[in-house]
């Protein structure tokens, strides 16, 4: 018995020998994956969730791990081919094949840039992207999610639910639409796509005929940002971002839909990954009979977004818009007889190619060239109505026009073409804490105008500038610069920034994060070309006039609560605006506009700068998440705007004392939405209180005042799965009549339904 014991300890011995060698033999053949990941400036990334699973086997076992706080990480993998992926939230996502053989130890280091497309990352608030907490200036984020949920088609949609925004539109669909940010002039906006100013040269966008198809990101940086943007950006900056390809499996959808008004529009989008060469491409129509006479509205947009990878550290990308618009302009027909023959054709096309490269680890360029054109024709053939006071000067030209006591339906055709070229180089110096920028910008604006006297007008402007970022502390984000914008026209001006962004507190539970912020910016408006140039009726242009400034503070705190299941911000904003251009006509150039001028007839008009106004006011936004299938959102905007001086106003509405047209004083917007299992529904309200206007028809010697309203959007979807889904979207749902300009009646209830077909891309 004692013998048998002993055997069997024995073999039970040799047998846990041979298992431990042939465990320790298989260890043997394990391969390590090993690396550090780093960010721009070279500093490490923790908290990167790297995935590996087999290339050819993508549903099978996968090996994970995380970087450690100075960005390295370690894996240990069979042989084999693997998929590698390193993702974590506002870097772009980097996926690499890697071949591993036994025993072998591979090194992998990696560079990780910040994805633009990213809610969580601001491209537009300073020269080089950022995290959203490190801003110093206020921005709004409209990301991709919230775009398909509100199942927005025009960008003014969209950024009517956003604080510090006030929509202007003359009448629905078609109809000119007008921005104002935080009080300023719709002129005070400037307007970027993929980095291309749109902004005609001194002028404002129409918002009318732009939309957001194939757009995945919009941002609104509030305050005046010319010292990184120059001219135009007098109260705040909105860039739009377009989709970029990131699937190795193309991704294509089409969708199209019909409701009210007659409307219908179709559209589709492919995108996807060719080796190192990313695509998206984009087309859609629309076109509706609009809900009166000479009320038609159609619209063409087309777009792409392209680069080139040819390393981490070197990449191009171009990217092309173009979107034109056919629209019939009744006019104020709530206050006169509608224009049947009046019509309007816009035309805006934009292109920016640019090259980022580095040289070193923590120098970094950019080389990027841009254009963009508006095209514009205002035209009115035919008479509908005419006026049979005599005072009026208004005899009627067409036998089917329609007689009224004073009011005329002038005939006219006005062409307007603009274009602005540049080319901006840029380097910066980039360390972990530490980040200095220097830049130089040379455009070139041209302009062909039926209401200027000279066949081609052009202004070459130049500008230097320089940015400087630091974090002396982890809590804290400084930003400070100046640029150097020398006008083809009014010649030099310096204008600086500077913000601080600091956080108060970290912390979970109730009473979370606490950030604030405070900024200051100077902003610069070029004149309009017809401001500058004499014009073909016997008014002259200004050529001494000086650019429209700005001075904008911003403050704001952003409070994280119930575990960053809710947030709450409060900006408040106070911006002056001085050398407003203004417009007199002149009884005697001696004795009344006081120039030095040829002696001209009496009667004519001439350009000044003499304008002054103030914006102040509060901006108030909330998101609350329900649960994770309910999210309530808000904003609440107090504008108490002003017009200091206006010596030259002609329309009582406009004289000192009054608050700026078309901005109200009490605006804001709650939204709730549904995303449950493939169901997602959204409902909007937006609502905005009285508001000084003018129908500039000289109707009235007192100021004019647009009476409040408000107005509900719903949108729903459902995927029936296989890449299809139907949707339905009702704006203006109770059918609500108002006016965003008076005279001027917004679209009633209009109902939609579409299909949509999605082939995802896969990697």
């Amino acid at each position: 018995m004692k013998m048998i014991c002993v055997r069997l300890v024995v073999f039970l011995f040799l047998l846990f020998a041979i298992c431990f060698s042939s465990q320790a033999q298989g260890n043997s053949q394990q391969a390590q994956l090993s690396g550090r990941l780093i960010d721009a400036s070279g500093a490490g990334v923790g908290g990167v969730e790297i995935t590996s699973s087999p290339d050819h086997a993508p549903a099978a076992r996968k090996w994970t791990a995380s970087s450690s706080s100075d960005g390295t990480y370690r894996l240990e993998l069979p042989p084999g081919s693997y998929r590698v992926r390193f993702a974590r939230e506002a870097f772009a996502l980097r996926e690499l094949t890697v071949d591993l053989a036994a025993n072998e130890r591979r090194k992998l280091d990696l560079r990780l840039e910040l994805e633009p497309l990213s809610a969580s990352v601001v491209v537009t608030a300073e020269t080089e992207p950022i995290s959203v907490d490190q801003a110093t200036a206020p921005v709004s984020v409209i990301p991709k999610e919230e775009i398909d949920a509100r199942q927005a088609v025009a960008l003014t949609d969209a950024l009517l639910f956003t604080p510090g925004v006030a929509i202007g539109r003359t009448g629905p669909e078609g109809g000119t639409a007008s921005v104002f940010l935080n009080g300023g002039n719709s002129n005070f906006v400037k307007v970027l796509v993929d980095g291309a100013p749109i902004n005609p040269p001194g002028g404002a966008v129409d918002f009318s005929d732009v939309t957001l198809d194939n757009i995945d990101k919009v941002e609104i940086v509030r305050g005046a940002e010319s010292a990184i943007y120059g001219t135009d950006a007098v109260s705040g900056v909105i860039q739009l971002i377009t989709h970029r390809g990131e699937t190795r499996t193309p991704e294509f959808s089409v969708f199209g839909e019909g409701g009210d008004y007659s409307s219908g529009r179709g559209g589709a989008q492919l995108s996807g990954l060719l080796g190192a060469f990313d695509y998206s491409a984009a087309a859609s129509y629309f076109s509706a009979d609009g809900q009166g006479p000479n009320d038609a509205f159609i619209n063409r947009t087309l777009s792409g977004n392209f680069g080139y990878k040819f390393s981490d550290n070197n990449h191009l990308r171009l990217s092309l818009r173009n979107t034109d618009s056919f629209a019939g302009i009744a006019g104020q027909t709530l206050l006169l007889l509608p224009s049947l023959y009046q019509k309007y054709f816009q035309h805006i096309f934009s292109a920016n190619a640019r090259w980022e490269f580095a040289t070193g680890q923590h120098w970094h360029h950019a080389i990027s060239g841009s254009e963009s054109y508006t095209r514009q024709h205002d035209y009115n053939p035919l008479q509908s109505y005419y006026a049979t006071d005599p005072n009026a000067f208004c005899p009627q030209t067409n036998p089917t026009a329609v007689a009224t006591q004073e009011s005329c339906d002038y005939t006219y055709d006005d062409r307007y073409q603009y274009s602005r070229a540049s080319v901006v180089a840029q380097t910066t110096f980039l360390l972990r804490d530490f980040a200095a920028t220097a830049g130089y910008e040379y455009e070139v604006e041209n302009a062909f105008l039926t209401s200027v006297d000279v066949p081609h007008a052009r202004r070459n402007n130049q500008a230097g500038y320089l940015d400087f970022r630091y974090r002396p502390h982890r809590r804290i984000s400084l930003n400070f610069g100046g640029r150097a914008e020398d006008n083809g026209y009014f010649g030099t001006r310096v204008v600086p920034r500077a913000g601080a962004a600091m956080a108060l507190r970290y912390g979970k539970g109730l009473w979370g994060d606490t950030l604030i912020r405070g900024f200051y910016g100077e902003g610069i408006k070029e004149p309009r070309f017809d401001q500058t140039f004499g014009d073909n009726f016997g008014d002259y242009g200004n050529p001494s006039l000086k650019p429209e400034a700005s001075k904008t503070w911003t403050a704001g705190v952003e409070q994280k609560l119930l575990n960053d299941r809710a947030r709450v911000t409060v900006e408040y904003f106070y911006s002056k605006f001085y050398d407003i251009v203004s417009f007199e006509y002149c009884a005697n150039y001696n004795n009344y506009c006081d120039l030095a001028s040829p002696v001209v007839p009496a009667g004519f008009g001439y350009y000044f700068n003499t304008d002054r106004a103030r914006a102040r006011g509060l901006n108030l936004s909330g998101e609350v998440r329900l649960a994770h299938w309910m999210t309530i959102t808000g904003n609440y905007t107090y504008d108490d705007s002003l017009v200091i001086s206006a010596p030259n106003s002609f329309d009582p509405s406009e004289a000192a004392g009054n608050r700026l047209l078309r901005r109200p004083v009490n605006s804001g917007s709650l939204t709730w939405r549904l995303a449950f299992r493939r169901l997602d529904v959204t409902v909007g309200g937006y609502f905005t209180g009285q508001r000084t206007d003018s129908d500039f028809l000289e109707l009235s010697s007192l100021p004019e005042h647009n009476p409040g309203y408000a107005r509900f959007d719903v949108a729903a979807s459902y995927r029936f799965g296989h890449g299809v889904s139907v949707y339905a979207r009702a704006t203006n749902l109770f059918d609500k009549p108002y006016q965003d300009a008076l005279g001027y009646p917004a679209l009633g209830r209009d109902g939609r339904i579409g299909v949509k077909y999605t082939f995802s891309g896969r990697n």
